[in-house]
């Protein structure tokens, strides 16, 4: 059984605040179900966009999340973009931003 989204949601926040980060909800989404996307601003104009990964046995029951484009960075653009598509397709997903110079994201990538 996989946590609600909203849940999720405040202790990511609350995660990634911990750790010195700032990050806020940018779109509040379906509270039991609603796909997440998380969008990581490096401050210097490059951009990621974490999406829900697909679901395996390994992890089943787990949030896992997987870049949703080839390159590592893209600008703010290509990511409001790609989010307008999204929201187009699913309008209860819920979006998340953080400012991490760094690029730390605290998700558990797919492919690791």
């Amino acid at each position: 059984m996989r946590l609600r989204s909203d849940i999720w949601v405040a202790a990511y926040l609350r995660r990634v605040a911990v750790e010195g980060a700032f990050a806020t909800l940018r779109r509040r989404g379906s509270p039991e179900a609603g796909a997440i996307f998380v969008v990581v601003d490096r401050l210097d104009g490059q951009v990621a966009l974490f999406a829900p990964a697909p679901s395996d046995d390994k992890w089943e029951g787990e949030r896992r999340w997987a870049r949703a484009h080839q390159v590592d960075w893209i600008t703010a653009g290509e990511v409001a973009a790609k989010l307008e598509r999204e929201i187009r397709n699913d309008p209860d997903l819920w979006c998340v931003e953080i400012e991490s110079r760094d690029g730390r994201h605290w998700l558990d990538i797919a492919d690791d």
